[in-house]
């Protein structure tokens, strides 16, 4: 009871806290709703990406060549045994000669060209094949040279320099969201800092005195720790109803579709979940802020 009691006293005091310099908090409540609205649209736009960039990765893949001396039973059994042992290697398909021919002749567009190839159909010039999908696209040229060492393999495709070009490219645009994340959520601390030390500052007095009747440091601590969890929370109010409303707007007037292929991620459940980051990022800026700052006062004025 004791605990709960101290706790609720603390809370108190953090509520007084944010009415007694209701200016400054508000202003650093703006502040931060600003950071934490840009924090969110970099959020959201980020997850859409990490979702369009998965799914034109997950289209990636490797085209074995089976040598033609390599095409019986036996030998298919073994290098299928092979490919499924390599290590980034999501799924293993076998196209037979036949149904590569049937595959690049429909999908020709030309009538005389399709009339042409059929009769090469006796004589398939094509291989079997093993259609090699990953688990991770960044693995694509170290995969490809293990299944170009397999005995019975003819050849191994992967798209060539485009597509590794393509998939750095996608690397480095999901390190980018996430960084400019990182700096936004570090630039809400150093405002929430900077006004709970001016808080500080105007209340040193009061701070001296809790000193001078034995309080310790945790004590004195605690309410300005609240204040700092107060803002944060208050800030990241406005930037979840702006992001709900607009996001669903977007998304049906746009009917999901924003780019082409670049489809929007549905508003639910996925709001939801931004509401919950955005709300636990102002908690904890707002806490690591005044936590910085305040332990900072209090070392300097030991």
């Amino acid at each position: 009871m004791r605990i709960l009691r101290r706790f609720g006293r603390h809370i108190k005091e953090g509520f007084l806290g944010v009415g007694r310099h209701f200016g400054m908090s508000v202003s650093s409540s703006s502040a931060v709703t600003i950071t934490l609205l840009l924090v969110g649209v970099l959020l959201a736009l980020t997850y859409n990406l990490q979702i369009a960039t998965q799914s034109i990765e997950s289209s990636i893949s490797i085209s074995a060549l089976v040598s033609y001396d390599a095409e019986d039973e036996d030998h298919l059994k073994r290098i299928t045994a092979e490919l499924e042992a390599i290590e980034g290697i999501s799924s293993v398909t076998y196209s037979s000669k036949e149904d590569e021919f049937n595959y690049y002749v429909n999908s020709n567009q030309d009538e005389d060209l399709r009339e042409f190839y059929e009769n090469y159909r006796e004589d398939n010039p094509f291989h079997d094949a093993f259609i090699i999908g990953l688990d991770d696209a960044s693995l694509l040229e170290s995969v490809k040279t293990k299944i170009t060492n397999i005995p019975g393999i003819d050849s191994v495709y992967d798209g060539g320099e485009n597509t590794y070009t393509l998939v750095g490219v996608l690397a480095n645009v999901r390190l980018f969201g996430g960084a400019l994340v990182l700096a936004l959520c570090l630039l809400a601390i150093y405002l929430v800092y900077n006004t709970i030390k001016i808080t500080i500052s105007s209340r040193k007095d009061e701070i001296w005195i809790m000193r001078s009747v034995g309080a310790k440091n945790g004590y004195i601590r605690a309410p300005f720790l609240v204040e700092g969890i107060l803002i944060g929370l208050m800030g990241s109010l406005v930037p979840i109803a702006l992001i709900s409303f607009l996001y669903t707007y977007l998304y049906r007037k746009l009917e999901g579709n924003l780019f082409g292929a670049f489809f929007l991620v549905p508003p639910t459940p996925f709001l939801f979940y931004m509401a919950g980051i955005l709300m636990a990022i102002g908690v904890v800026v707002g806490f690591l802020g005044s936590y910085i700052s305040v332990c900072k006062y209090l070392r300097v004025r030991r």
